[in-house]
């Protein structure tokens, strides 16, 4: 895949699927432009990809952030050709009678709100620009109740209907709004689940894990025509059939 000329954003781009994702597209020749709260990583994944990445440190729960972050993609390479949404925090868990609200609310600015952020602040210039890629990483906790999880599945759930919404207003416009459940994946967010030990997640091996570039490879995939019939919908990457059009199988 060729992604020469093209401009991709990344939230949540300092490690996991954030940080595989971004390496993948700047290989296949794409700008990328890193953003997360740990300015370190995303500068140093910046130097290590070169001329064609700027890391622009960003807390999605901030909508200013994010703004920001697509005015300095459009200043830097010309605009913005795709979003992915894929920042998203999962402590603390806890039962839901014993949750902090102000814990349990951060989730919800981070999970929910930062999606509805980075689109809001992305749709406006990919239409005029005539047209755009957003994906948002979604997760089986979005249609799955799971114990000690009420603020992640609540997110994740609520983040699948923006997709939606936002698929019904834009895809007219030339936006190609999608989500993609990639199942559990080898990366920080599954230490801490792991150290819950709540829920069945938990309980999983970490050989039954996927590695982040499948994912990351996902994510290439829908944004070509190839992806087309799945826009406004979310594509489950547990699924066998989708798994060999990525070409992972």
């Amino acid at each position: 895949m060729d992604f020469s000329g093209k401009t991709v954003l990344v939230t949540g781009a300092s490690r996991g699927i954030g940080a595989s994702t971004a390496r993948h597209f700047a290989k296949a020749g794409a700008n990328v432009v890193l953003t997360a709260r740990s300015e370190d990583a995303i500068a140093e994944l910046a130097s290590d990809l070169g001329n064609k990445a700027l890391a622009v440190p960003c807390d999605v729960s901030r909508y200013e952030d994010l703004f920001r972050a697509v005015d300095a993609a459009c200043d830097t390479f010309g605009g913005l050709d795709v979003l992915i949404g894929n920042a998203g925090v999962i402590e603390p868990i806890s039962h839901l009678q014993s949750a902090n609200p102000e814990d349990w609310g951060k989730v919800i600015d981070i999970n929910l709100k930062g999606v509805f952020y980075g689109m809001r602040a992305a749709m406006p210039v990919m239409t005029e620009s005539g047209g755009g890629t957003i994906i948002t990483i979604s997760s089986g906790a979005a249609s799955s109740a799971l114990e000690g999880w009420s603020h992640y599945c609540t997110s994740k759930a609520g983040a699948a209907m923006l997709t939606r919404c936002a698929d019904k207003e834009r895809r007219a416009s030339g936006l190609r709004v999608m989500g993609l459940s990639p199942g559990t994946v080898a990366t920080e967010m599954q230490h801490e689940i792991k150290a819950s030990g709540i829920n069945p997640v938990s309980q999983l091996d970490w050989s039954d894990h996927i590695p982040p570039d499948w994912p990351a490879r996902a994510l290439m995939w829908m944004c070509t025509e190839d992806a087309d019939e799945f826009i406004g919908e979310e594509i489950s990457l547990r699924d066998e059939s989708i798994r060999k059009r990525v070409g992972l199988i």
